[in-house]
């Protein structure tokens, strides 16, 4: 079993960055894909980005492609998201999850931590 703690949410102006981390207990968090998702108030979770085990493959949500990146340290037991050019929109509760596939739908992940808030300023 793994267990996940998100860090590194904020208040931010729009156009600015963050750097969310993803703390992960447990030997084996090397073998998971990990993902990131967030959750807008009245509004579904919604998958922002996912990387393999080695941390070479990643994929993103179209809405945050160019702006984001998403990397991990294994050495660490972390997953990263960097966050650029932050927009009103993307003002969400972000959480991280592991997945034993290269999944882009919340339902393929479990050990979801209990996020972290990002909120960006007009």
């Amino acid at each position: 079993q793994v267990q996940l703690v998100e860090s590194g949410g904020g208040l931010v102006q729009a156009g600015g960055s963050l750097r969310l981390s993803c703390a992960a207990s447990g030997h084996t968090f090397s073998t998971y894909f990990m993902g990131w998702f967030r959750q807008a108030p009245g509004k579904e979770r919604e998958f922002v980005a996912r990387i393999n085990w080695d941390g070479i493959s990643t994929y993103y949500t179209d809405s945050v492609k160019g702006r984001f990146t998403i990397s991990r340290d294994n050495a660490k037991n972390t997953v990263y998201l960097q966050m650029n050019s932050l927009k009103a929109e993307d003002t969400a509760l972000y959480s991280c999850a592991t997945s034993l596939v290269p999944a882009a739908t919340p339902r393929a992940y479990n050990n979801w931590g209990p996020g972290t808030q990002v909120t960006v300023s007009t």
